[in-house]
């Protein structure tokens, strides 16, 4: 039970809620944003004072019960409702670190996709497998140390002033929110991972957004849908973007793909044929 991030992660779900959210009044203006301690309490079923110490971090660990009725109250997400079992203590907790090995199928699978460009995230955002099309539209991996195929650190830690968006993509700002999110659940998952643990510490230490985005202790992740690639050799590329989750390892199979007979379907497949170009002709690498 991680008492700390319980406590805060409880004050920042009630502080964004609106009476009416829960079907109270709102009354006189108040003090504070969010729900009185008091109110959740009642909502959840249990004492203002067992509550109030949850929030402090100085309860002992709440029932699976317990957790049900401030999730509830609190209205979670079903991610959110997760990372508050997590937290607590009440979920299976999977031990050591997380996996970074990709199985062989997957492996074969994203040298055979045809006109998909695909790369396998680890927990932790680390680029494990990537297919050429992939190296073409980001960038050729294998030619990068594996401590920078890390696509949070290219989010948040660019020396470029103002942060350029890693391989000019339009969706950089839900991108680098997912990323913070994701982190979180993932540090929940693997509390005794040194490398989890020290790439967040880095994050908050040098990179002032992901500070303060780690601070709103959010785990609602936006699904990727739709981005465009931006500055590739054979100009912009708006792809369709689906994660499919490797539940086994923990790690996400991310595919790229254009509708057929599309502009952007044809600029793929030239891309493709070009190759991934050096480091310095593509933006935000």
């Amino acid at each position: 039970m991680d008492k700390g991030e319980l406590g805060a992660f409880l004050r920042t779900r009630r502080e964004r809620l609106r009476p009416e959210d829960v079907g109270l009044p709102s009354g006189a203006r108040r003090r504070t944003p969010g729900l009185r301690r008091e109110e959740i309490a009642v909502l959840a079923h249990i004492s203002t004072e067992y509550y109030v110490r949850l929030e402090q971090g100085r309860a002992p660990r709440p029932s699976a019960e317990v957790l049900a009725g401030i999730a509830g109250a609190l209205r979670l997400t079903d991610a959110e409702s997760d990372h508050l079992h997590l937290l607590a203590g009440t979920a299976p907790t999977p031990s050591g670190s997380h996996r970074r090995d990709v199985r062989p199928s997957i492996l074969g699978l994203l040298e055979r996709l045809p006109q998909t460009a695909g790369i396998v995230l680890s927990a932790a955002f680390e680029v494990l497998a990537w297919n050429d099309l992939a190296a073409a539209l980001m960038e050729d991996f294998a030619l990068v140390d594996p401590h920078d195929r890390n696509l949070a650190r290219k989010a948040f830690l660019s020396d470029e002033q103002p942060p350029v968006p890693i391989y000019g993509i339009s969706d950089d700002v839900e991108f680098r929110q997912g990323v913070v999110t994701r982190l979180r659940s993932t540090q929940a998952r693997y509390p005794s991972d040194r490398l989890v643990a020290d790439l967040v510490q880095e994050l908050r230490g040098e990179s002032a957004e992901f500070a303060r985005l780690w601070e709103r202790h959010d785990v609602q992740v936006p699904p990727p849908l739709r981005k465009t690639f931006r500055g590739t050799p054979v100009g912009d590329i708006t792809v369709d973007c689906d994660s499919l989750a490797l539940t086994e390892r923990d790690q996400h199979l991310v595919l790229y793909t254009a509708p057929s007979g599309s502009r952007d379907a044809e600029n793929l497949a030239l891309l493709g044929v070009i190759g991934a170009q050096p480091l310095s002709t593509r933006p935000g690498v």
